[in-house]
C-alpha cells in the first residue's frame, strides 16, 4: 500500500514523499529513519471495487511456518527475517519484514520489533513470542502457534465448505428470476398486451411489470446494479456486519451454537497461551478478543474470581463461560496441573460438535432452500403461463 508523506528534511525543506508499507506507522517509521519529520501522512487514492478489503492481511501462518524451517535449518533469526522479506513479493509486506529485521539488528528483542505492527501480528502472537523469548524456546512457540492456527483455519474452511452449495443456489435460483423477470415476462407481456386477453389479478401485475422492464429497460438495469453495490458497500461496514452477529445470537439454536463456536475458540487460544508459558489471567484477558461483548463481560468477572483467589473451573461456570464438557475437564485440568492440555481437548471436543451440527443443519437448509427457489420459479411461470390455460380451455 503506497502512501504521500508530507515531511521536513534535514535542510529544513518542506517534501512531498511517496512511500510503501503496511500501514501508516510502518511507513512514519521509514521517513524518521532517513532523518525527515513527518508533518502528514495520506494514503494513495486507489480504485477498488466494493467488496474488496481495504488492506490484506498479513499471512501469520506462513510467515511463521517459514521462520520456524530457517531457524531450525540453523539460521540465525536476523538471517532469517532478512531472508524472508527478500522473498517477499508483495511491496508492504517486505516493506513491513525489513522494518521488523532492522529493529532486532539494533538489539531489539523480536517481540519489541514485532508489537510496533499491531495491524500485522496481533498481541496473542506477540504474547507468544514474548514468552518464548524468556525460555529460549521460539522454534518450539512458533511450532505451537502454526498448530493452532491450523487448527483454527480447519473449523473455518469447513465452515466455509458447508456454505458453499447453498450459495450457490441462491446465487443460480436469483439470476434465473432475474432472467424470467428482465426477459422472459416483458415478451409474454407484450404477446398478452397485442391479443386483448382477460388476465387474472396476479398475472395482471406480473405482466403489468413487463411492461414496466420493456419501457425503461437501462433505468431498471442501472437501479438493480446500483443496489447491488450500495448493498456490498453496507455490507463492508462493521457496525452493519456487527448487528447481523447480534441478530444471529438472538436466534434460540443458532445462538447457542455460535457460543459454543467461540468458546471452543477462545479454550484453544488460552491452551496454546497456557503451554508457551503465559500465565492464565495473562492469557485470559488476551483471549478475550475473542469473544462477543456479552461473553467479554462475563469474562471480566471471572478474571476477578479467578484472582482473588477462586477455583478456575467454578468462575467460569458461574460466569456461563463453561458447558457440562468443558466444566468437568477444566475440574480435572485444575487438580493435575494440565490445564492448557485440558483447554485443547475441551476445543477439540466442541469443533467436533459444531462440526456435526454443521452438517445437519446443511442438510436440512439444502432442500428447503432449493424448494423455495422452485416454488419462487415455478410461480413465475404459472402466472405468464396462466392465460393460455385460460385460453385453451375456452377454445374447447
Amino acid at each position: 500500500m503506497r502512501y504521500l508523506l508530507k515531511a521536513v528534511s534535514n535542510e529544513g525543506r518542506i517534501e512531498s514523499l511517496d512511500f510503501q508499507g503496511f500501514d501508516e506507522p510502518s511507513v512514519v517509521q521509514q521517513a524518521q529513519s532517513r532523518g525527515y519529520t513527518v508533518l502528514a501522512v495520506q494514503r494513495r487514492a486507489s480504485f477498488s471495487a466494493p467488496w474488496a478489503g481495504t488492506r490484506a492481511r498479513f499471512p501469520l501462518g506462513p510467515f511463521s511456518q517459514d521462520l520456524l524451517v530457517l531457524l531450525d535449518a540453523g539460521l540465525p533469526l536476523v538471517e532469517s527475517l532478512q531472508t524472508l522479506a527478500e522473498r517477499e513479493h508483495r511491496g508492504e509486506f517486505r516493506v513491513l519484514l525489513e522494518r521488523v529485521c532492522a529493529i532486532v539488528r539494533e538489539g531489539h528483542t523480536l517481540s519489541a520489533a514485532l508489537r510496533q505492527f499491531p495491524a500485522a501480528f496481533t498481541p496473542l502472537y506477540v504474547a507468544t513470542v514474548q514468552a518464548s523469548e524468556t525460555t529460549g524456546d521460539l522454534g518450539p512457540a512458533l511450532q505451537r502457534f502454526v498448530a493452532y492456527q491450523g487448527q483454527i483455519d480447519a473449523v473455518q474452511k469447513r465452515v466455509i465448505a458447508a456454505s458453499i452449495y447453498p450459495a450457490l443456489l441462491m446465487l443460480v435460483g436469483g439470476l434465473v428470476c432475474l432472467f424470467l423477470l428482465l426477459y422472459v415476462v416483458p415478451r409474454f407481456s407484450g404477446i398478452f398486451e397485442e391479443r386483448g386477453v382477460n388476465l387474472p389479478f396476479f398475472s395482471q401485475l406480473l405482466l403489468a411489470w413487463g411492461q414496466l422492464v420493456r419501457g425503461h429497460a437501462s433505468l431498471i438495469a442501472t437501479a438493480i446494479a446500483a443496489a447491488a453495490l450500495a448493498a456490498a458497500a453496507v455490507l463492508r461496514r462493521p457496525s452493519v456486519r456487527s448487528r447481523f452477529v447480534d441478530s444471529l445470537w438472538r436466534l434460540p439454536a443458532v445462538g447457542e451454537r455460535l457460543r459454543i463456536y467461540q468458546l471452543a475458540r477462545f479454550y484453544r487460544t488460552i491452551g496454546m497461551l497456557l503451554r508457551g508459558g503465559v500465565p492464565l489471567v495473562a492469557a485470559l484477558q488476551m483471549g478475550s478478543e475473542l469473544l462477543h461483548p456479552a461473553l467479554r463481560l462475563r469474562l471480566a468477572a471471572a478474571s476477578r474470581a479467578i484472582r482473588e483467589g477462586r477455583p478456575v473451573a467454578a468462575s467460569m461456570e458461574a460466569n456461563g463461560l463453561t458447558t457440562p464438557v468443558a466444566l468437568r475437564m477444566l475440574a480435572v485440568g485444575e487438580q493435575s496441573g494440565r490445564m492448557g492440555e485440558l483447554m485443547d481437548r475441551i476445543a477439540a471436543f466442541h469443533d467436533e460438535e459444531i462440526a456435526r451440527w454443521i452438517d445437519w443443519a446443511m442438510r436440512l437448509f439444502e432442500p428447503l432452500l432449493m424448494a423455495a427457489i422452485g416454488l419462487a420459479v415455478g410461480g413465475i411461470v404459472i402466472l405468464m403461463y396462466m392465460p393460455i390455460f385460460e385460453l385453451a380451455g375456452s377454445l374447447r
